[in-house]
Parts: structure tokens; sequence; C-alpha cells
């Protein structure tokens, strides 16, 4: 038994230390175009300055994010597929989909927290509202009129929006996308009136196809100062979205270790911070062992409030 442990120890060194000697996937479980995409290939520029190897970023969307969760959930434990973690697909699709083919606390390892992006409530220039709140008096005014997109079912942004209509008592009807871009692409036709998502928004809010109407984070954004919190307003909702990187379940601890400490190094790159920045991203670091505690409360803290608000399962 003894012999059996120390080849086993020994196959996982030589691996760390030959780990990467290929280029590594990370798929990201939304559509190009979102800011899980920018936060990708953010880190993964850097990562790859470390690393010695190429990181290929693979949009896998739809489906709320799963189908991207089962291909690494099934994948080889070896390092060499990695996936972007995010609150919907972490914390709320385990509540919202019945029979999903993964468990995120039996099948995946937090490797490190890479950034947390606040969200926003955008409508097209056509609404005759400048926040929130005169937005609430025309839903009320206009019951049936308006409705609002979201990334899809189990996005940050849907989560955010069905709080909100909680809070305020308005009846508004969510229509989901299969990505930010599409989302997107939607509200800038005019197709769709109102939208929450991340801060990718910003080239069609300047252009003045958009209006932002408020943030969900803890302060007002340097890109859109005008635009107030959702406290500010008098609504208790602070709703930011959290990415990270996982890894199948099973993967070298030794593996793990030299993947976040790349990330690590990568998140404290000025390039990184600038990167982010420009989207009102910010850096947000932990490690696996962080990570994976915060993965676990927020589990807990999203099913109650998925509960309240009366969501359940059923996809």
């Amino acid at each position: 038994m003894r012999i059996f442990l120390l080849a086993v120890l020994f196959a996982c060194n030589v691996h760390a230390q030959t780990y990467p000697n290929k280029p590594i996937r990370l798929v990201v479980p939304f559509a190009p175009g979102g800011s899980s995409t920018i936060v990708a290939r953010s880190v993964a520029a850097e990562m790859e300055k470390g690393l010695g190897q190429s990181i290929v970023i693979e949009n896998k969307g739809g489906g709320g994010g799963n189908p991207a969760m089962q291909d690494v959930a099934r994948a080889d434990a070896d390092g060499y597929t990695l996936l972007i973690t995010h609150i919907g697909s972490l914390a709320l699709n385990p509540y919202l989909y019945t029979n999903l083919p993964f468990d995120v606390n039996r099948d995946f390892i937090h490797v490190s927290l890479l950034a947390k992006v606040p969200n926003i409530f955008v409508v097209h220039e056509s609404v005759p509202a400048k926040d929130a709140r005169e937005f609430v008096a025309l839903v009320k005014k206009e019951p049936g009129k308006y409705y609002y997109g979201s990334a899809g079912n189990g996005s940050a942004g849907h989560l955010a929006m069905e709080y909100f209509k909680l809070v305020s008592g308005i009846e508004l009807q969510h229509v989901p996308y299969k990505g930010s871009a599409d989302l997107m692409l939607a509200l800038q036709s005019g197709q769709l009136m109102a939208g929450a998502d991340s801060t990718g928004f910003a080239p069609q809010v300047e252009a003045g196809k958009l209006r932002v109407l408020n943030t969900w984070g803890e302060k007002r954004l340097a890109k859109f100062p005008d635009a107030p919190t959702l406290k500010e307003l008098g609504y208790d909702i602070v709703q930011n979205s959290p990415f990270g990187i996982g890894a199948p379940k099973g993967t070298p601890p030794d593996v793990v270790k030299k993947l976040h400490d790349g990330f690590k190094k990568a998140m404290e790159d000025p390039s990184y911070v600038a990167t982010l920045g420009k989207y009102d991203m910010l850096p947000d670091y932990k490690s696996s062992a962080q990570y994976t505690k915060f993965a676990q409360d927020t589990v807990a803290k999203e099913k109650v409030l998925i509960e309240k608000l009366g969501l359940g399962k059923g996809q």
C-alpha cells in the first residue's frame, strides 16, 4: 500500500513538473461578446506568459451554461480543460433546472476567483424613463406593455431583475437570450425595450442607442456616473456577477496549485487590471480554498432568494 501511495505521489509530481506541455482549453458557458468572454480573454492573455502554453477560449453558450458545465465535468481531470464559473451556473442552475447531468459541488474544483462584474439595467432610447423609479411608474401605468431580456435563464441579469420585480411590485415578463451579444442586438434594434446584464453595453450607451437606468453595484460606475445605484433610489438590492476558474474534480492538487498561482500572478498584472477597468470590472482574487467557501456560501444564499422569488425548478 505504501509503495502504491508513493507511486501515485511520484506520478502527480512528475505531471505537475511537466504541466502544461500542450494548449489548455478554457470553456466559457456563454456566447461570445459578453463579460465572461472579456474576463476569460483578459486573464488568458496574461496567464499564457507564465505557463508558456496557449489558452484556447471556447465559447459554449445556451442552456443556461449547463452544456458547458457538463462538458467540463466529463473532461479528463488533467488540467487541460478549465471552465469560467459564474453565479448563474454555480448558484442558480441547480435550483432552476431539473435532472442536471452534473453536481456543482461534487464534479468541480474551484481554482480561483477572477473578477467581480457589476450588473446594470438598460432600456432602449425610446423608453421615456431616466431611472429605475420612473421605469416602475411606466410599467404600473401600462401593464403588459414592457418586458425585459437577459443573457439567459439563470444569468445574473435574470436573477437581479426578478429580485427588482419583487421589491418594486411590478409585473414584467422575462425574455431569455442565448448570451449577452444576442441580448445587445435585440436591445439596439428596438426589438426589446429593457435588459439586465453586465457592463458590456457601453458602446451602445455611448452611441445613444441605449440608456442606463441604474447599476446593481455598491457604488456608481465610473463609465456611467449619472446612473444611480438601486440603493440610492430606495431599493435594497446589491447584485454583482463574480467570475472564477473551475476544473474537473480529481485534477491533481499540484496542477491546481500551479494554475492558481498563475492566475493570481496574472490578476496582479497592470494590463489585466487596466483591461477590466475599461468595463468597470474589478479583479477579485480568492485562493482555491477561499473561492470554494465563497461558492458554497453563494449557493446557500441564492437558494433562499430563489425560493423567495418563487422561481423554482422546471426548466
